[in-house]
């Protein structure tokens, strides 16, 4: 029950034919994922509203008073 069978090892070899054999599979998997990840967080950018610049709080000004004369 411990011991890998014939069926065990043929799952294993493919698994590892899978993500190693071949011109890079794995890596062209991974570029692919990178660029689906890229293009979804460019469109989640480009949904967003533009903010409007902060205008500065307007401070109301006390009438000027004439200075006391002695």
């Amino acid at each position: 029950m411990g011991s890998f069978g014939p069926v065990h090892w043929l799952i294993v070899a493919v698994v590892v034919l899978l993500l190693f054999g071949g011109r890079g599979k794995l890596s062209g998997l991974m570029g692919d994922a990178a660029k689906g990840i890229r293009a979804f967080r460019d469109g989640l950018k480009g949904d967003e509203p533009t903010p409007a610049t902060p205008v500065a709080p307007q401070v109301a000004h006390e009438p000027e008073k004439d200075p006391i004369v002695r």
